[in-house]
């Protein structure tokens, strides 16, 4: 009898020692996760108030789409000022060869490509074309997009499709054609024009915020995948929310308070796209603000911030007559 006893004190002892183990464990990973936690926490804070370290590109080849016009445009030709060298895209031939014109007239390196961006074999063609004639892309720019302003039920098939082909289809035909080489030299750095349609619904623009939103969460997710591949991972991914930026793609825009929410010129949305890339931030608005307060929104009740959203009256007004 007392033998038995004795082996089932035993048994519990035994049974009971693992457990132990594994709570003492738990605790301490806890520890370790609350400690990394708020370092970078107070790390983030204090760099907020240290001066930007900026990434040198002279030398780089950059890759822009939709360098015709607008932000691109200007993307390129700043870019070109700091040194590297430019791979423009666009559909539009005349356009993009104006913009490596005037890049090269105020001595700088590019050169034009004629893409459909929502056609992939093209993409994958082109890509493997410029990888041959340039080498290393090092950053790439998906900035090319369209935004019909309009209510849903005014929007067509094919012009629904069309939006979601060239605002988020391009970035996954783009990127899978030049992160591999980005993966195998772990550096690199990939920028994607979200919009702050991505961060806000608004009327007459249904479809584009939905691919805005779409080019949100593809990147987030994206960055994910490499850190989870690689934790070291060198690569950079940059998502960008303009407000409504003075390229002719938003006409009819609407606002109560025109110094709250002015158009934005492009030359100015083009050197705040390129120092956040340069900064190696995730995200960042144009106007910086305006990310934070999407943030500070979410803790908002929704009916809340539709009475805000009416006293300030701002958004875009349908381009149909």
């Amino acid at each position: 009898m007392s033998n038995k006893v004795h082996q089932s004190n035993n048994s519990n002892s035994a049974g009971s020692s693992p457990d132990v183990y594994n709570i003492v464990l738990l605790v301490v990973d806890i520890v370790i996760l609350l400690a990394k936690f708020w370092l970078i926490v107070i790390e983030s804070i204090v760099r907020t108030f240290l001066p930007k370290k900026l990434s040198n590109v002279s030398g780089q080849t950059i890759l822009i789409t939709g360098t015709g016009h607008g932000m691109g445009k200007e993307m390129a030709l700043q870019y070109a000022k700091l040194g590297a060298k430019i791979i423009c895209w666009d559909i539009n031939e005349q356009t993009n060869a104006q913009t490596v014109k005037e890049i090269k007239q105020q001595g700088g390196t590019a050169y034009g490509y004629k893409c459909n961006v929502t056609n992939r074999e093209e993409i994958v063609e082109l890509a493997a074309k410029v990888r041959k004639e340039h080498g290393f892309v090092s950053i790439v720019i998906n900035n090319a997009g369209i935004m019909p302003c309009h209510p849903l039920l005014e929007h067509t098939e094919q012009e629904t499709r069309l939006m979601y082909d060239i605002n988020v289809l391009a970035h996954f035909w783009i990127n899978q054609a030049f992160l591999p080489d980005m993966i195998e030299r772990n550096e690199g750095s990939i920028v994607a024009l979200s919009s702050c349609a991505g961060l806000f619904g608004l009327s007459n623009l249904v479809p584009y915020c939905g691919t805005k939103f779409a080019v949100r969460g593809y990147m987030l997710a994206l960055a994910e995948e490499l850190r989870h591949a690689n934790p070291n991972t060198n690569i950079k991914f940059t998502t960008i929310y303009p407000y409504m930026i003075d390229t002719g793609l938003c006409k009819n825009p609407r606002y109560r308070f025109p110094n709250l929410f002015k158009l934005i010129g492009p030359q100015e949305a083009a050197a705040s796209i390129i120092e956040a890339q340069r900064e190696g931030l995730s995200e960042a608005s144009i106007p910086r603000r305006f990310l934070n307060i999407e943030k500070v929104g979410r803790f908002v009740p929704r009916r809340a911030m539709a009475v805000v959203n009416d006293f300030l009256d701002t958004g875009v007004d349908t381009d149909k007559k």
